[in-house]
Order: C-alpha cells, then sequence, then structure tokens
C-alpha cells in the first residue's frame, strides 16, 4: 500500500508532530470527506506500507526526522512557486525551500525527490518571461539533486474561483511557450518534466504524461518491482499509481488563493484550532456515533518465490 501524505493538507508543514506520533503508534484514521461518521484505520508499519508519499510547500518541520522515515522508503513532492505573500501568505521563500529540497537529497537520495512547479497561472506580473526567468533559476540551483519535476497549469474549481476572483486559464498558446523554454532549461541541468492530470499532449517537447506517482518511480524508491494496478484518479487526466490519502480537507494554513483543498479561512482556522497531536485522527477526536472500519491493506511489492531444486 502506497500512503499519501498528503494531497488534502501539508502534513510535513504543520503536522509533522501528530504523523510521527502515528507512526509509533502504528496507525491512524481518516475520516470519510464526504461522510463525516465513517471513519477507516489503516495500519502503519512495513509490513504492508510499501511507500509514504509526502506533499509540502515547506517540509522543513519533518526534517529532522527523515532517517526515521527511512524504513518506510519516503518520497518526497516539494512544491516551489514564484508566487510572493499576496498570494501564498504563509509559504516560506522559495529561496528557502530549496534549501530543504537539497537536504533531502543529501540524505535520502536524489531518487527520493521532486519539484513540483504548480500551479502555473499568468497575469501581469507573473508573465511568461517572469516564470522562465524564475524557473531557470530554480533549476539552477537544485542541479544534481533532483531529477524530475512535475508542472501543471491552473485548474479553475469552484473553490477557486471563489478565493482568487479574476483568475484566468493558461491558454494553449501559453501553456506551449513555456512548456518548450521549461524543456529545454531542464534538460540542460539533467532535470526530466512530466505532468499530472493535465489533458493537454506536451510530449513534442519531452514532457511525459506518466502521472506524478508511477511503478516505475516506486522501484527506484523502494528498491522492488512493484505490482501492476489500475489508477484510481479522483481527478481526470490523473493517472497515478492508487495510494491512500490520510489528510483532510480544509486543514491547511497556508492559505493559497489558488487552493483547491480548502473551502474558506473561517472553516481552516476552526479545524486548526481543533487538531490534537495525539489524536488518531487529523482533525478532532472520535466520537460516538462514529463507525471506524479497518482497511483492508496489503503490500504492492512483487513477491517470487524461489524454489529450491
Amino acid at each position: 500500500m502506497i500512503i499519501n501524505a498528503s494531497a488534502r493538507t501539508d502534513i510535513p508543514a504543520y503536522y509533522s508532530e501528530w504523523f510521527m506520533h502515528r507512526l509509533k503508534d502504528g496507525y491512524v484514521y481518516v475520516r470519510n470527506p464526504y461522510y463525516p461518521t465513517q471513519i477507516t484505520k489503516y495500519l502503519l508499519n512495513s509490513e504492508v506500507v510499501d511507500s509514504i508519499i509526502f506533499c509540502s510547500k515547506n517540509p522543513r518541520p519533518i526534517l529532522s526526522k527523515l532517517q526515521e522515515l527511512k524504513p518506510y522508503h519516503p518520497y518526497f513532492f516539494v512544491t516551489i512557486t514564484p508566487y510572493g505573500k499576496e498570494i501564498e501568505p504563509q509559504v516560506p521563500p522559495y529561496q528557502e525551500v530549496i534549501k530543504d529540497i537539497c537536504q533531502i537529497s543529501k540524505q535520502l537520495g536524489s531518487h527520493c525527490v521532486c519539484f513540483r512547479y504548480d500551479p502555473i497561472f499568468l497575469n501581469q506580473y507573473y508573465t511568461i518571461e517572469k516564470h522562465i526567468e524564475i524557473f531557470d533559476e530554480m533549476t539552477t540551483q537544485l542541479q544534481g539533486y533532483v531529477h524530475d519535476c512535475v508542472i501543471s497549469f491552473i485548474d479553475l474549481y469552484a473553490k477557486t474561483k471563489k478565493n482568487f476572483p479574476g483568475i484566468q486559464e493558461v491558454t494553449i498558446e501559453d501553456q506551449k511557450r513555456l512548456a518548450a523554454a521549461f524543456a529545454k532549461i531542464a534538460t540542460d541541468k539533467g532535470i526530466h518534466i512530466k505532468t499530472c492530470a493535465e489533458s493537454f499532449d506536451l510530449s513534442e517537447y519531452g514532457i511525459t504524461h506518466e502521472g506524478c506517482i508511477n511503478r516505475q518511480l516506486l522501484k527506484e524508491v523502494t528498491g522492488c518491482t512493484m505490482k501492476e494496478l489500475k489508477s484510481q484518479p479522483l481527478r481526470k487526466e490523473c493517472h497515478c499509481y492508487p495510494s491512500r490519502d490520510i489528510g483532510e480537507y480544509n486543514t491547511c494554513m497556508h492559505g493559497c488563493l489558488y487552493c483547491y483543498a480548502n473551502e474558506n479561512k473561517k472553516q481552516v482556522i476552526e479545524n486548526y484550532q481543533r487538531h490534537d497531536p495525539l489524536s488518531p485522527l487529523l482533525i478532532g477526536h472520535v466520537h460516538d456515533d462514529d463507525i471506524i472500519k479497518v482497511a483492508k491493506q496489503e503490500s504492492y511489492i512483487e513477491r517470487q518465490l524461489s524454489l529450491d531444486i
């Protein structure tokens, strides 16, 4: 099983203490986002957990625990973007996040960390030229520390439109211009670009569309061949290997205007105040009317039986 920690919130940035308690206790509870009284229990041990995928804009709070994470074959997707505090109020400057990526690479290996440059949007300040300039700067500093980069263009979810009035999609022509420039820059630095959950084909620029989390990536991270499983996408055009997300929506305190995982700031703050680092749930505690079901878990690693002849 692959644990995703998390596409719904930034666990390393805001809930790393809670997460380490969950590893110590050997299990985690996850409340169903659509049926709140339903809770799923996942065991957290190296017998059934093949890899833990961390998605973060600020991994620094969990960096001191990297050695403890090693038995779980961690992989980090770390997002760095060129946007300022008017767009990402609580996200550290990208120069600082780049330093953290380099530290992850030094401790876990360059095959265990990828940087994401997303979402990409354009306005009067964040022009195509500005994106190209900063992408070149970022990849120069990351050269040798990462070998993969995931890019994506902004998706206008209802939440995004509500929290980021006036934001516009990036046209196909502008996507092509950026893709061509990014691909040339990245190739010169030994970095491969791929997209995830994008419908537009950018393969003519050497940009692949294979999913953020795929079998080959997991093989490199775990050192083992993974079973061939069908993806179970929550988003259209997603080709990622199946994983289970242990996060919760409306809990990320970064406050990014484009965020698809947060409904509104008030709800996020209220949820954050209910967080207990010792609870098996990310937010709050188990209620009397909650129904807890134990997940069916198994390792996805292909294990060949050797026969003595």
